[in-house]
């Protein structure tokens, strides 16, 4: 079953742009990544959502995600709490449809 990790990032002030260049240039060599997106939410605000073939392959691909983001922790900030420098949340999808296809 399809499997969706989700991430949140907040920047440091003035990182946005060596924040996008270093995520764009990361390994997406992942077994079982169908693909993966990142979403500028605000100001420093940033979400990255990864859609993978089934959780059982996101799971296999943690340690290489943190290793991904140990090349671009110094640009981000504390979240706050004790979440860290991400919020990450993932699971299986219980719920997918397609839109209709529309005719032209």
């Amino acid at each position: 079953m399809t499997a969706f990790n989700v991430v949140r990032f907040q920047t440091k002030v003035g990182f946005e742009e060596e924040f996008e260049e270093q995520y764009r240039k990361l390994s997406r060599e992942f077994e079982g990544l169908r693909r993966i997106v990142l979403i500028k939410t605000g100001p420093q605000a940033y979400c990255g959502i990864g859609e993978w073939d089934g959780l059982e392959h996101m799971i296999a691909a943690r340690p290489l995600m943190i290793g991904n983001l140990d090349n671009f922790r110094h640009t981000l900030q504390e979240l706050g709490g004790d979440i860290g420098v991400t919020d990450a949340i993932s699971g299986e999808a219980i719920y997918e449809k397609a839109p209709a296809k529309r005719e032209r």
